[in-house]
C-alpha cells in the first residue's frame, strides 16, 4: 500500500466515529495479549499459608499509566467516591442493589444525586456495563467517550503497547464517571481482586465480598484459600470491609487480609426482615450485604446518616437486574431466564427453575 493511499485510509477511520465503529475496534482488541513482564515487576504480598496462585499477566499490569495519559492521575481518581464490590457470585446483583438503595435515598434527601455504576460482563451490548443512575450509556455517549480514550492512548498507532478489551472497557469507566463527576461510583471486579483492572483506587469509602467459590481456578488458583486471597486485595486501609458468611477456609484468609491492614472484616447475615419478594436466598443475602454497603457509604458521606426503612423498601421494590432471575412472560410461554455461568450459579438457578410451578412475572 503506499503511503498516500495508507493516508487517506487511515484519515478515513479516524472520520468514521460511529457506535458501530467502537464496537468493531473493541472487539479487535479481544484476542490481544500482552507480553508478560519481568517477574520483578510484578506486586508480591506475603500469603498466610503458602504463595497464592496465579497465572497469566496481571490484568491490573499498565491501567494506571493508560488513566494518567488521558490526564486521570491518582489525586484525579481520588475525587471518585468508590463502593469497590469482588466475590464469585453475586457481585452484579449486589452492585445493582446498592445502586438502587442508594438512588431511593438520593431522591428523598438529595444525595447521591448522580451514580456511576460499572459491572461485567455486558448483558446485550458494550455499553450496558457504563451506566449513569442506572441507565446504560447511550449510543452517543459511549462513542463520544471511547473515542476520546482511543485518541487520548494513541491507540491508532501499531507499536503502543495497547489495553486489552476489558482494560479498555474499565478506562472508560474511570473517564466517564470522572467526567460526569458522580457522587459514587460502584464497581464490580471482573474476576479476583488484587490484580483485577478495577483495584487502581487506593482510597475506596466501602469494600464487599460477595460470595466466594471455586471459579476462574486456571488463573485465580483452585482452592478456597488462593482466590480469597485474590478477592480480599480490593480492602484499603481506612475503608470499610464487608463481606457475606464464607466458607470456613475463605473467612480465615479474608479475616488475615484485613488485619494486614489493621481493619475488622465487618460480616452479614442474610436479613430475614428485609421486605419484598425474593427468588431465591442468594437475593436476599446479595442485598443485605447491599443494605450495609450503603450505609457505611452514606455513613462516611454524613456520620449518623443511613437508609430509612422508606428507603429500603423502595430500593428493593424498584430493584431490577436483567438476566438475573429475570421471568418474561410472551403470549403463551413463561420464558426462565438466568447468567448462571459457573458451577455455583448454575446449581441455584436449576433449584430456582425447579421451584416455579406457576406463571410468575418480574418488575418490567
Amino acid at each position: 500500500m503506499s503511503g498516500d493511499l495508507a493516508l487517506r485510509v487511515r484519515v478515513a477511520m479516524m472520520e468514521e466515529r460511529t457506535f458501530s465503529r467502537a464496537m468493531q475496534l473493541l472487539k479487535s482488541r479481544q484476542s490481544l495479549r500482552s507480553s508478560k513482564p519481568p517477574s520483578s515487576t510484578l506486586p508480591v504480598k506475603r500469603f498466610p499459608n503458602g504463595s497464592p496462585t496465579f497465572q497469566g499477566t496481571p490484568h491490573i499490569q499498565g491501567m494506571k499509566k493508560w488513566l494518567g495519559q488521558l490526564g486521570h492521575t491518582d489525586e484525579r481518581l481520588r475525587r471518585l467516591k468508590v463502593i469497590h464490590v469482588a466475590g464469585t457470585k453475586g457481585k452484579g446483583s449486589t452492585c445493582a442493589y446498592i445502586d438502587s438503595l442508594l438512588g431511593s435515598y438520593g431522591r428523598r434527601t438529595g444525595f447521591p444525586l448522580k451514580r456511576g455504576l460499572y459491572t461485567s460482563p455486558s448483558l446485550m451490548n458494550y455499553n450496558d456495563m457504563i451506566r449513569i443512575n442506572f441507565q446504560p450509556l447511550s449510543e452517543a455517549c459511549f462513542t463520544k467517550a471511547f473515542f476520546e480514550v482511543w485518541d487520548g492512548l494513541r491507540l491508532d498507532e501499531k507499536d503502543k503497547e495497547p489495553p486489552r478489551k476489558l482494560q479498555l472497557l474499565a478506562i472508560m469507566s474511570f473517564h466517564v464517571f470522572l467526567q460526569e463527576e458522580v457522587d459514587v461510583a460502584i464497581y464490580e471486579t471482573h474476576h479476583g481482586g488484587e490484580f483485577d483492572v478495577t483495584n487502581i483506587i487506593d482510597d475506596p469509602v466501602v469494600t464487599a465480598i460477595t460470595t466466594i467459590g471455586l471459579d476462574h481456578k486456571e488463573e485465580l488458583g483452585g482452592t478456597y484459600e488462593s482466590i480469597a486471597w485474590h478477592k480480599g486485595g480490593i480492602f484499603k486501609k481506612g475503608a470499610c470491609a464487608l463481606s457475606v458468611v464464607q466458607h470456613p477456609r475463605a473467612a480465615g484468609i479474608l479475616d488475615a487480609r484485613a488485619r494486614e491492614l489493621g481493619l475488622t472484616l465487618g460480616y452479614v447475615e442474610a436479613l430475614q426482615e428485609l421486605p419484598g419478594k425474593f427468588q431465591d436466598d442468594a437475593q436476599r443475602i446479595n442485598a443485605s450485604l447491599a443494605l450495609r454497603a450503603s450505609d457505611a457509604f452514606l455513613n462516611h458521606h454524613t456520620p449518623g446518616s443511613h437508609l430509612s426503612p422508606e428507603d429500603v423498601e423502595d430500593g428493593l421494590r424498584n430493584f431490577r437486574w436483567p438476566g438475573r432471575f429475570h421471568i418474561v412472560e410472551e403470549d403463551s410461554t413463561t420464558w426462565c431466564m438466568d447468567g448462571a455461568h459457573n458451577p455455583m450459579s448454575a446449581e441455584i438457578a436449576a433449584k430456582w427453575f425447579r421451584r416455579l410451578d406457576k406463571p410468575q412475572r418480574s418488575v418490567p
